[in-house]
């Protein structure tokens, strides 16, 4: 399979050290985080069509995928 897009790592660069350290000593936030992972990975093999699903619910796990990102960067920035 590709590269999967959208990885933490990617999103939020300059914050890997943080997450790290946040995924160690906060567990909502790696809660969070091991969330974020699995709904992107159902999103990606969706849009790969390794998983295919209906449209509906594809929007629906981006909007969840969103939602977490949103979250974690609530956490990061503060």
């Amino acid at each position: 399979m590709s590269h999967t897009p959208h990885e933490l790592a990617e999103e939020f660069p300059e914050h890997i050290e943080k997450m790290h350290a946040l995924k160690l000593s906060d567990p909502h936030f790696s809660r969070l985080a091991d969330e974020y992972h699995v709904c992107n990975r159902e999103v990606h093999r969706a849009e790969e069509n390794v998983e295919p699903t209906d449209a509906l619910n594809e929007q629906e796990m981006r909007k969840k995928r969103m939602a977490l990102k949103d979250q974690i960067w609530a956490i990061l920035s503060a």
